[in-house]
């Protein structure tokens, strides 16, 4: 199979995306037209040196003590179902952390109000965006098993639905970096037909390097995965998710009521970047007034929001695969 060109009768266009009425300002933390080009053909784009500095470092720590907090757990059951395991080649392993910001660190926080962050999500979602997602995925030391090839969701595109992915590590060719179908985003893709067919060496697909603070900015649908590697060194990467308010209500799965609780995350955020950055200009939010969260006085309880459900995606593992999506997510 082929994903770069498929038959017109096998893709699922891009629709126009909508028009936001509201021209973005030309900043540095905004992407470029260009970016936002290469982003919107191939799928993703890579950031390089988006975080950097004390930052960085603060999320670094942060994710150290979070693998921590998860393999100090008593069970799998514990934690509240946050801390992901799964079986590998080298045992039973935590691979994923689920609703960073309630898990005592504010660097999560930080890193979601900041502009080098905020800026994307305004480039790529306009100004109302919605944080509908985060999460911390690990590969540790010694666990180089592979993550199949999968599209994250599967939605009707009349809308940028992306992940901002944060790399807290090196990622390199050889030792199971990313691996990306550019233009796969455009159709629901097969991925188990993909894998039986081509394995890892897909037409085009372009394999990824990237340094610590470095961002790939990537389409939900975009095909991406990992191959198996004999001695992964660790690598560790926040993911935060983002989609317009405007395609959640008119899309699903969640409701006005989710909005809201989720731009009371970015509130949040924009408090802690100013926190840490007394003085300095921090992201000019432009939500619109009809989206402007309702914050209340329980700080703690704001900082978990659950999903209660999902966007399901193409994954070959998951033993069915979505061919076409509908009106509303599938």
């Amino acid at each position: 199979m082929t994903i770069t060109n498929a038959p017109a009768s096998d893709r699922n266009p891009t629709a126009p995306l909508p028009d936001r009425n509201r021209p973005l300002r030309h900043e540095a933390h905004h992407l470029t037209p260009e970016e936002v080009a290469h982003f919107d053909e191939h799928g993703y784009v890579i950031l390089r040196g988006r975080i950097r500095g004390p930052l960085l470092e603060k999320l670094q720590a942060a994710s150290t003590r979070w693998i921590a907090d998860g393999h100090a757990l008593d069970d799998e059951q514990a934690g509240n179902g946050d801390y992901d395991f799964a079986t590998r080649p080298s045992g039973r392993v935590l691979f994923r952390i689920n609703y960073l910001h309630d898990k005592h660190e504010p660097a999560s926080l930080e890193l979601l109000g900041s502009p080098e962050v905020l800026g994307i999500a305004e480039s790529l979602a306009g100004p109302d965006f919605v944080p509908t997602y985060e999460s911390r995925v690990f590969k540790n030391t010694g666990d180089g098993a592979p993550i199949d090839w999968h599209q994250d969701a599967v939605h009707p595109r009349t809308d940028r639905i992306f992940n901002v992915d944060v790399y807290l590590d090196a990622s390199r060719k050889g030792a199971g970096s990313l691996r990306v179908a550019p233009g796969s985003q455009k159709q629901v893709v097969d991925v188990c037909a993909l894998q039986d067919e081509y394995g890892w060496d897909a037409p085009g697909v372009v394999q990824t390097e990237l340094e610590p603070g470095d961002v790939l900015v990537h389409d939900v649908m975009l095909v991406h995965g990992s191959e198996a590697t004999l001695a992964n060194a660790l690598r560790r990467t926040v993911y935060y998710e983002f989609r317009s308010a405007q395609q959640i209500l008119a899309e699903g799965p969640w409701d006005a009521a989710f909005v809201d609780q989720r731009l009371r995350l970015v509130a949040l955020g924009l408090d802690e970047w100013r926190r840490q950055h007394p003085g300095s200009d921090g992201f000019a939010w432009n939500v619109s007034s009809e989206f402007a969260p309702r914050m209340s006085d329980d700080r703690d309880a704001e900082l978990r929001v659950a999903h209660g459900v999902h966007s399901p995606g193409s994954y070959c593992s998951a033993g069915s695969v979505a061919t076409k999506p509908t009106g509303r997510p599938v």
